[in-house]
Order: C-alpha cells, then sequence, then structure tokens
C-alpha cells in the first residue's frame, strides 16, 4: 500500500475550482449566471475558475447554497 503526499492547499485548489466547473456544467450556468445567483462578480468567479484566487468561506458557503452542497463537497472532503 502506497501514501501518496499531496500539499493540502494546492490539492484544495484544485478540486474547488474542478468542482465548481463541475457544478456549473450540471446546473447549465455560465459564469454571469453563478455571479447573479452567488452574489459576487463575474470576474470573482472567472478568477477561481483560472485557479488565481480562491473562494472565503463566506463565498465557499454561497456557492454551497446555490448547487445544493456541502461546503466539504467543494473542497474536495466529501464525495457524492
Amino acid at each position: 500500500m502506497s501514501i501518496e503526499f499531496i500539499h493540502y492547499e494546492e490539492k484544495m485548489q484544485i478540486l474547488v475550482k474542478d468542482r465548481i466547473k463541475e457544478l456549473m456544467k450540471e446546473y447549465g450556468y455560465n459564469q454571469v449566471r453563478l455571479a447573479e445567483k452567488a452574489g459576487v462578480k463575474q470576474n470573482t468567479i472567472s478568477a477561481w475558475l483560472s485557479g488565481k484566487k480562491e473562494p472565503s468561506i463566506t463565498s465557499l458557503w454561497l456557492l454551497a447554497d446555490c448547487f445544493n452542497v456541502d461546503i466539504d463537497y467543494l473542497v474536495g472532503r466529501k464525495d457524492y
């Protein structure tokens, strides 16, 4: 059995942006629509998706509510 060590911050960032992209596709949201639903600017969504920024805890709560998922799912601590 091998154990793979991944820097947690890198893993979280990658999962957050991937999960947002996945959920946007599932819900049929573009960046503008998600920004409207989450109450943030479209350029903020763009920065999250490109990995330039990470959502704050408040933004994660808003995203979780928009997509009806747990924050743990967004950050990769839980799979559905």
